[in-house]
């Protein structure tokens, strides 16, 4: 379960979408030029838990620095990459240099849940 207070002052609104979940690498041929570099400017290192997410899901309020619960794993995930803009409803989980691993992931439909903070938590 995902828990959207920080503090006993903020509020958010938790959000649940169902997405298509792929995964990736770390490696030039699967990201650009500077693969360890997300499109954020994040820098990616394997064993970290992060995310990218398609563009339209920016403005569904997964933005960067969102922590979000994936259906299936047991730690949140970090937004800190977003995908080419040909995708829509996706989520591209990170797995280091591990292709092996990545392939075997393959590609799954399943929820997400992540909290959008509200104006009131905002202005505090």
């Amino acid at each position: 379960m995902l828990n959207c207070n920080t503090n006993a002052d903020s509020t958010c609104h938790k959000t649940t979408l169902k997405v298509t979940a792929t995964a990736y690498n770390s490696l030039a041929y699967q990201t650009n030029s500077n693969p360890s570099i997300t499109a954020f400017g994040d820098s990616l290192k394997p064993g970290l838990r992060y995310i990218a997410v398609s563009r339209d899901l920016l403005d569904s309020g997964l933005v960067h620095n969102t922590k979000v619960k994936i259906q299936g794993f047991d730690s949140l995930y970090i937004v800190k990459d977003k995908m080419n803009r040909r995708y829509k409803k996706r989520i591209d989980i990170y797995m280091g240099n591990d292709v092996k691993r990545a392939k075997k992931w393959g590609k799954k439909k399943l929820k997400i849940e992540y909290c959008i903070q509200t104006k009131d938590s905002i202005s505090n």
